[in-house]
């Protein structure tokens, strides 16, 4: 078994993150007992606001959605000429993503991550490693952190270029989203990874109004919750805990850095929200984390690689660092 649930390979492979219960059932413990560095997830989430009642007893509301979207404009820089959609979850976006065109063939260069080839070819689209007339493009990738460069995005885009934009919250400085202004471009936003809110369940794609008209066809009415709006507008429109929450994720995965390879492991890389790094046996890292209750990442491309998200406290740094030394 590689990791903590089987996983195999291929263009409808869902592997991903996460599965605790699996992990438990095979190496035991109770949930409490076990520290999850599997997924990016920030550690250290958004502090939730209070949620008035009305916003759990009524549908969600056209006020409501228009200032949450009116912060994701501010505080991504979506462009005017660009609209934007949310949904339940960037995944619920990328699910959607490929009924924008007629199945033909997507480029996506591998590794990254695989949710992207699984639903387009749930779809009956042809998913290539090379560039083709439709191309997404994770950036930063998921799980080696690469950035791609907006001169090959612009040489390579034909009819359809999506950028996934889930990790690159920690570095705004690279982010294209005003590559959302031009015709057959989607960029993809979360307050999943970023803000720590994954159970939210809350995404947004930015693209021209016709596509985004598309999308929204789509994905219904009420395509979020009135709770995930209310806390979605707070959580954007609060740049000082996104200034802080920066530096903080860099002293972190600093410090990961340090533990990992002074343990032996090499060639460090990702985001500030995890880490990937290359090791002699990635099966046993994993099982050695996973026997002291300490969740890692590994991939069924790769018997060297294995990610680690960030610790979330003090105890659970100290553990980290005594199983490795």
């Amino acid at each position: 078994m590689n990791g903590a649930v089987p996983q195999n390979s291929g263009p409808n492979t869902r592997d991903h993150g996460g599965g605790l219960d699996a992990a438990i059932a095979r190496f035991g413990g109770m949930r409490d007992d076990w520290i999850d560095l599997s997924t990016g997830i920030n550690p250290t989430p958004y502090p939730l606001p209070d949620i008035p009642r009305r916003f759990w007893q009524a549908l969600p509301d056209s006020g409501d959605q228009a200032a949450l979207k009116s912060a994701a404009r501010a505080f991504w820089d979506i462009p005017k000429e660009a609209d934007i959609a949310a949904a339940s979850g960037v995944s619920a976006l990328i699910a959607a993503l490929p009924r924008l065109s007629p199945a033909a063939t997507v480029g996506i260069a591998q590794p990254t991550y695989n949710e992207h080839a699984a639903s387009f070819a749930a779809f009956g689209w042809d998913v290539q490693t090379t560039a083709s007339d439709t191309n997404v493009y994770v950036h930063p990738n998921n799980p080696d952190g690469r950035m791609w460069p907006r001169d090959m995005i612009l040489a390579n885009h034909k009819t359809l270029t999506i950028i996934d934009e889930s990790f690159c919250d920690t570095t705004p400085e690279h982010s294209h989203i005003q590559l959302a202004s031009k015709p057959g471009y989607v960029v993809l936003k979360g307050l999943g990874k970023f803000w720590g809110l994954a159970g939210l369940r809350l995404g947004f794609a930015a693209a021209r109004p016709d596509t985004i008209a598309q999308l929204e066809q789509m994905l219904g009415p009420w395509a979020i919750s009135g709770p995930a709006q209310h806390i979605g507008t707070s959580a954007l429109s609060d740049t000082d805990w996104a200034i802080a929450t920066r530096t903080q994720l860099s002293v972190d995965a600093n410090r990961l850095d340090q533990i990992m390879t002074a343990a032996g492991a090499v060639s460090p890389c990702g985001t500030t929200l995890f880490r990937s790094y290359h090791v002699a046996n990635a099966q046993a890292w994993f099982e050695k984390l996973a026997n002291s209750h300490i969740l890692s990442r590994i991939f069924p491309y790769s018997d060297t690689m294995i990610r680690l998200g960030l610790p979330a406290s003090e105890a659970h740094w100290s553990r980290v660092e005594k199983v490795l030394e």
